[in-house]
């Protein structure tokens, strides 16, 4: 039953076609037979009538002794048994049969000697008459039905195609252009009337123009914050270098090296929202930069090379993201920490307790953490943010035997390399 159901569970146009051709064919249904009927009894009754005028007449012929009609007699052959029985029980009667080949109007009713009298009318006109008819209202209904059918479907597809059009410019603001707007013309005329379909979309273009709003307000103030804050740390940086030496001092310098890095992850962020960051692409060893990434990062990460590749990208880029996540796996998740390079896709995987769920389902979100996890939720977020500017796909999700798996996958610019078998680099230190 749900199977069925899911089948009509189709575009709305189809919908909306089927329902105006079933109820186009029951109107015509009812109306034909209506007409069919009002015919065939005034045919019928006008046919009958006439037969049993001439019953009359056959009946006082024959009663005076006088010769009958041609088509009259007492008994005749062909008789329909039904309308025998209705004469020799003393009662007159009409019924429509075939006889000789064509369609023949009998009446009948009793004479003495228990006999019937019965007269024959052709019946031929009549029963072509209906026949024309029942064709006629055959093909009109046909006609009718087919040109409700297109003008049903002409006018249900203009509403369908704005609700598509609609349902784009969604998809496109939830994929992250803001600019995307419906601009349908009847939400910009007011002397046009408004339908429910004008105002979904003078809806979704109110929603999308707020929400842009208040995205470009907090770019702009995480983007001043950020400014604002780098002229007194460089002062306070200053600072710090020049106090003594001993425990104070260094934490102070720590410190200030945590909000200095805060600040320098808060400006890049302000810069890939903007939209301005250009590639400064060349060709790129994956296994080679890998390895690279994990030696600058200083961790305890394996590198594993199943099959090299090249690929045409921003080294400077990339080596973020990859050490985003690899500093991320080790920050948040738990060791052993392994990369592994499978052409043009990065993974990185630690053994740790996974990913939150809403990181899993929405992706990473700035200054959200959970778990009691130390940091701002900014590292990931400047990986997923460069990775859309190399014109790769970073995607999330948890090991089944537990721990977080990040999977980077790049655009291929040369044919992939394949690395000698058993290829692994050492741990970086």
């Amino acid at each position: 039953m749900r199977l069925l159901l899911a089948r009509w569970a189709g575009p709305l146009a189809v919908k909306a076609a089927v329902f105006i051709t079933v109820m186009c064919c029951a109107l015509a249904a009812l109306l034909g037979v209506l007409v069919h009927v009002s015919v065939t009894d005034q045919t019928v009754g006008n046919a009958r009538d006439l037969a049993l005028s001439r019953l009359s007449d056959a009946t006082r012929a024959y009663e005076a002794g006088d010769t009958l009609l041609p088509n009259a007699g007492v008994d005749p052959e062909g008789l329909p048994d039904s309308l025998r029985a209705l004469a020799l029980s003393g009662r007159r009667g009409t019924v429509v049969s075939t006889h000789r080949g064509r369609p023949t109007m009998w009446a009948a009713g009793p004479v003495q000697g228990h006999r019937a009298l019965a007269v024959e009318i052709d019946y031929s006109q009549q029963s072509g008459t209906i026949a024309g008819l029942d064709t006629s209202i055959l093909w009109s209904s046909a006609l009718a039905i087919g040109a409700t059918v297109l003008v049903g479907v002409f006018a249900v597809s203009r509403v369908t195609r704005r609700l598509h059009a609609t349902a784009r410019v969604a998809r496109r603001i939830s994929a992250g252009d803001l600019d995307a707007r419906v601009d349908d013309p009847r939400t910009k005329d007011p002397v046009r009337p408004q339908d429910e379909v004008a105002a979904v979309a003078a809806a979704l273009d109110s929603m999308a123009a707020s929400l842009q709003g208040k995205l470009l307000s907090e770019q702009r103030f995480t983007a001043d914050v950020a400014h604002e804050l780098r002229t007194p740390l460089t002062g306070l940086h200053a600072a710090a270098e020049l106090l003594p030496p001993g425990r104070p001092t260094e934490l102070v310098r720590d410190r200030v090296a945590a909000l200095r890095t805060l600040t320098e992850d808060l400006l890049e962020i302000s810069r890939l929202d903007s939209g301005r960051e250009r590639l400064e692409a060349d060709a790129e060893g994956l296994g080679a930069l890998a390895e690279r990434v994990v030696r600058a990062s200083g961790t305890e990460t394996e590198v594993r090379v199943v099959r090299d590749a090249v690929v045409e990208t921003d080294r400077r880029r990339l080596e973020r993201v990859l050490g985003n996540l690899v500093a991320n796996a080790h920050k948040h998740g738990a060791a052993p920490v392994l990369l592994t390079v499978h052409g043009p896709v990065v993974t990185v995987r630690d053994h740790g307790s996974g990913y939150p769920e809403y990181l899993v389902v929405h992706g990473p979100q700035r200054f959200r953490t959970e778990g009691g996890a130390k940091g701002h939720g900014l590292g990931l977020t400047i990986a997923v943010g460069q990775a859309e500017v190399l014109g790769a796909r970073l995607s999330f999700r948890n090991a089944v035997d537990g721990g977080a798996v990040a999977t980077l996958v790049l655009p291929v610019a040369w044919p992939t390399r394949v690395a000698p078998p058993g290829r692994v680099a050492p741990p970086g230190r």
